[in-house]
């Protein structure tokens, strides 16, 4: 069965890309292992956080996860492993995690962050979608007070920014309690529903006559000369003229294509419940010191945390949501959960938080596109967008701009 572009992995990714790709006269087909109803990007926070957020690796979390450590209540825990890589990237990531670098990828993420809201905001406007999509800013909540006021120090541009108080935060976070010591506005983020939005881009691409195959986990790579002639499941065999790898954190296939890569499976965690009308979060949140965000959504809320390293397991571990439970219970109100729905999944994390992407450097049909992290839902529009002006426009890595300032293969 040939194809003219074939897609594997349904994620967020996945569906951008088919969203600009689909717009061509090529036949897009993607093909996903299961039915793209219970991925990683549905257990996103939703945030659209590309503007003033520090990004994981930046110069104060190594010290700022050890102090949480000390206390208890780090969202951090490594696990021990024979794997390498792991260690690997952890020595990456400690090197990556300085001030050159962070001022580098804030630019990026600026860059990046302002093409996916403005497409988020063309999907909604223009497409009719209706993903519960909001650019009202991002709350960072403090805990701690010496991050608190370095962080205040940063954010004098009233444009940008609102500095609040205690009972000023209550009043677009009306769960928290008097144990917090205030929150600064990221005016300029958002957030969205992901669920909704993967549900929606699917009946788009559905409309623009986008092929789906579910339930079938492409195994196997075939090689000949310098393409990829073809991809093998359990069940059946695909060729087509180009690739597309938007695997997330599955890296079998990748490593099939002995493409050179430094990233890592970072399980997070998700609690999506109902809760009382009057307490519920008028707008999203992060906790900024737990690396707790709470997101409100269309009849639900949902919180997610949690950072674990070396884990292979994707069971649900009830001593992680307890953990985060406990961790926002100390300050907030105490209030029900209701009808929670509990979710974990692995995130595909480089250790300088730039994604790998863009075609692979000895098979001239096979392009990447993952290692976001927990970011593909903030860039996924301008991820798919370069991806698509790559295919289309028949360029080469070195020839895009977008490629060499945002691509891991053009890191130092």
């Amino acid at each position: 069965m040939s194809k003219d572009i074939l897609i594997i992995g349904g994620g967020i990714i996945g569906l951008m890309t088919a969203y600009f790709l689909c717009k061509s006269p090529n036949k897009i087909t993607i093909i996903d292992e299961k039915d793209i109803t219970n991925g990683t990007s549905f257990g996103n926070a939703g945030m659209l956080s590309a503007f003033s957020k520090n990004p994981l690796s930046s110069p104060d979390v190594l010290l700022d996860t050890f102090k949480l450590m000390l206390k208890g209540e780090s969202p951090v825990n490594i696990h021990p492993s024979l794997d390498f890589n792991l260690y690997k990237w952890l020595g990456s990531f400690v090197l990556n995690a300085n001030k050159k670098r962070l001022k580098k990828t804030l630019g990026l993420f600026e860059r990046y962050g302002k093409i996916s809201l403005d497409y988020y905001s063309f999907m909604s406007k223009e497409d009719k979608m209706d993903f519960h999509f909001r650019q009202d800013g991002i709350l960072m909540i403090y805990t701690e007070q010496k991050s608190f006021d370095k962080k205040v120090i940063l954010c004098q541009d009233t444009s940008k920014y609102k500095i609040l108080n205690i009972d000023e935060t209550k009043e677009y976070m009306p769960c928290v309690n008097d144990k917090i010591i205030g929150s600064i506005l990221l005016k300029q983020n958002g957030h969205l529903d992901p669920a909704l939005l993967m549900f929606e881009l699917k009946n788009y691409l559905l409309e623009k006559k986008v092929e789906f195959i579910y339930n079938e986990e492409v195994k196997h790579l075939e090689f000949s000369s310098n393409k990829v002639v073809q991809v093998h499941t359990s069940k059946h065999s695909y060729k087509a003229d180009t690739f597309i790898l938007s695997t997330g954190a599955n890296t079998n296939l990748m490593k099939q294509s002995k493409t050179s890569f430094l990233m890592t499976p970072a399980k997070g965690y998700s609690l999506t419940f109902e809760m009382q009308e009057d307490l519920k979060p008028k707008m999203c949140a992060l906790f900024a010191d737990l690396f707790i965000a709470m997101t409100p959504r269309k009849n639900t809320v949902r919180i997610t945390s949690k950072l674990e390293l070396g884990s292979t397991s994707d069971v649900i571990v009830k001593k992680q949501i307890d953990s985060i439970k406990h961790n926002l219970a100390l300050y907030t109100k105490d209030f029900e959960m209701k009808n929670i729905v509990q979710w974990s999944g692995f995130r595909p994390l480089t250790p300088n938080d730039m994604p790998i992407l863009g075609f692979d450097e000895r098979y001239s049909n096979l392009v990447h596109a993952t290692g976001l992290g927990w970011l593909g839902i903030t860039f996924a529009p301008a991820i798919g967008k370069i991806i698509n002006e790559l295919i289309l426009e028949h360029k080469e890595n070195k020839n895009s701009s977008d490629i060499l300032l945002f691509s891991q293969f053009y890191q130092v």
